[in-house]
C-alpha cells in the first residue's frame, strides 16, 4: 500500500469467501489486541456499544489501532449509533472495519454506508476530505482510492426493522457484511435469552440464508467451537469466538476447580 497505508486483511478474507476468526475484547486493553494478534486471530472485536470508551475518544481508539496494527491483525469495531458523523470520526482515527448497533432499518444503513465513502453509487459520497490519522496526517497521496477500496462497513441485524427491511439492505450497494444478533433479535421478538426459541431459530435462518443467497457475507457468534464448525458450513465467513471476560472466567474456574487445598 502507498505511503505507509495498510490493506485490510479482513476484507481481503472475506473478498476471497474465506473465513475470518475473531475474539471480542471486553477489557478494552491495547495490551490484549496486541496478543490476540500474536495469537493469530484475524479480528479483535471492539464493541463500544454495550462497553468501553467513549465512541468519540479518538485517542482510546488510535491505541487499539496501534496494537492491532503491529501484530497484523484487524480492529472490529460497533459503533452504537448509525450517525454519519461518528461514522466519519471513526474512519478518521483509522479504523477501517466497522458495523452497526440496532438500525433501525434500510434507510438508515445506506445513509451510514455513503458516510464512509468519498466516490458512492456513480456519484460523491459523504465522507470528509481531511489528513487525520487515516491518511497518515495528510502523506498518503492515494487516500482517496485506498479508502474506498479498503474500507468496510456492516450492520448487524438484531432489530425488527432489519428484518423487516432485509432484502433492501442487502442490495445495498457496498456493504460489507450483515451479522446476526441473536440475543438482541431474542427481545425484539419477544423471547428474552431464548436463543431456541423457535421463532428467534426461523428469524436467525432467515438471515443467514438471504445474505448467503445473496452474496453477502454472514458474522455471527460462535456458541463452542462444534458451533463454530457447523455454521463455517453453513456459509458463515465472520466468526466470534468468544470474549476475553470469557476465557478468563473458563480458565480461572478450571484452575479453581483442580486446586486440592482448604479454601474455606
Amino acid at each position: 500500500m502507498p505511503d505507509g497505508q495498510r490493506s485490510n486483511a479482513l476484507k481481503a478474507r472475506l473478498d476471497a469467501d474465506e473465513v475470518a476468526l475473531g475474539v471480542l475484547d471486553s477489557t478494552y486493553s491495547p495490551t490484549l489486541v496486541e496478543l490476540y494478534g500474536d495469537l493469530g486471530l484475524d479480528f479483535v472485536w471492539i464493541d463500544l456499544e454495550h462497553g468501553g470508551p467513549s465512541p468519540w475518544d479518538a485517542g482510546a481508539m488510535e491505541n487499539l489501532l496501534r496494537a492491532a496494527e503491529v501484530t497484523d491483525t484487524e480492529l472490529l469495531v460497533r459503533v452504537p449509533t448509525s450517525e454519519p458523523a461518528q461514522i466519519r470520526k471513526a474512519l478518521d482515527a483509522g479504523v477501517r472495519n466497522l458495523f452497526l448497533a440496532r438500525a433501525e432499518g434500510a434507510d438508515e444503513v445506506r445513509r451510514a454506508v455513503e458516510a464512509a465513502r468519498f466516490r458512492y453509487g456513480g456519484g460523491a459520497g459523504k465522507r470528509g476530505l481531511a489528513a487525520p490519522r487515516a491518511r497518515r496526517w495528510g502523506m498518503a497521496d492515494e487516500y482517496v482510492v485506498t479508502e474506498d477500496a479498503e474500507t468496510v462497513v456492516g450492520v448487524t441485524v438484531e432489530t425488527r426493522e432489519t428484518l423487516d427491511d432485509l432484502d433492501e439492505i442487502l442490495g445495498i450497494e457496498d456493504l460489507g457484511f450483515v451479522f446476526i444478533g441473536p440475543l438482541d433479535l431474542s427481545v425484539q421478538l419477544g423471547h428474552p435469552g431464548e436463543l431456541d426459541h423457535p421463532e428467534v431459530r426461523e428469524a436467525v435462518e432467515m438471515v443467514r440464508s438471504k445474505a448467503v443467497d445473496a452474496g453477502v457475507p454472514v458474522g455471527g457468534l460462535g456458541f463452542g467451537m462444534d458451533d463454530v464448525n457447523e455454521k463455517v458450513d453453513e456459509g458463515y465467513q465472520l466468526l466470534n469466538l468468544g470474549s476475553t471476560a470469557g476465557a478468563l472466567q473458563a480458565a480461572v474456574s478450571d484452575w479453581l476447580d483442580a486446586y486440592d487445598g482448604d479454601r474455606s
